[in-house]
């Protein structure tokens, strides 16, 4: 299941048969939104049936705008790439979100350490989407559980997490603004555009190596 509408999180009966993405950034109205969003469409175009795979996309912000809808800047990026931006609807980040996410990946290192202070064993799961792009390209894919496998999708992503999580302190940011994507709230269309350029290109790598499908 490819994270449906509805903004509620599934009870812990399901856990063992999902992977929970949790995308976050500050207000939950532009960054998290257009990741969300384009990780959903990405999932849905390699596995083409949205409910395959058992894999649930989500959002929040560390200082989430509670029931505020999406940027308009931030919906015209996604309209740009194809994905659905209707039906968003923010989330301040909960310890509930954090506690059922299997991957949380944030827009900043300030946000992974917001993530991780909130405990709940977090740390071996969150990451800047940069940072987990850049340790996936470093995985070979045939150590991974094959997605067709007994476990599926959901196997594979959970052992993507923990190859990502094992090379971690072997494999820096080469910068201290390598694992960043910068905040476009305010800003004119033309940044907002190239954010989403830059968060597209950091997930496909990411959906690739979770799907075990390239980008056609």
């Amino acid at each position: 299941m490819i994270a449906p509408q509805g903004r509620g999180i599934a009870g812990p009966e399901t856990s063992t048969d999902t992977f929970r993405i949790l995308h976050v950034s500050t207000g939950n109205v532009c960054r998290s939104p257009i990741t969300e969003r384009l990780t959903r469409h990405a999932l849905s175009a390699r596995l083409g049936d949205p409910d395959a795979g058992g894999l649930v996309v989500e959002s929040a912000g560390t200082w989430g705008h509670e029931g505020a809808p999406m940027e308009a800047h931030a919906a015209t990026v996604l309209a740009d790439f194809g994905a659905d931006p209707d039906g968003f609807t923010g989330r301040e980040l909960l310890d509930e979100h954090v506690i059922r996410a299997d991957l949380v990946l944030t827009a900043t290192r300030d946000h992974r350490a917001q993530v991780i202070s909130m405990g709940h064993s977090a740390g071996l799961r969150t990451f800047t989407l940069k940072e987990f792009t850049r340790l996936v390209r470093a995985i070979d894919p045939t150590t991974l559980p094959a997605p067709d496998g007994a476990g599926g999708v959901v196997e594979r992503a959970r052992a993507l997490v923990q190859a990502a999580a094992a090379l971690r302190g072997w494999l820096l940011a080469p910068d201290a603004e390598a694992d960043e994507v910068h905040d476009p709230y305010g800003a004119p269309i033309t940044f907002f555009r190239s954010i989403g350029d830059e968060i597209q290109l950091a997930l496909d790598p990411v959906v690739t190596a979770l799907t075990g499908v390239p980008a056609v």
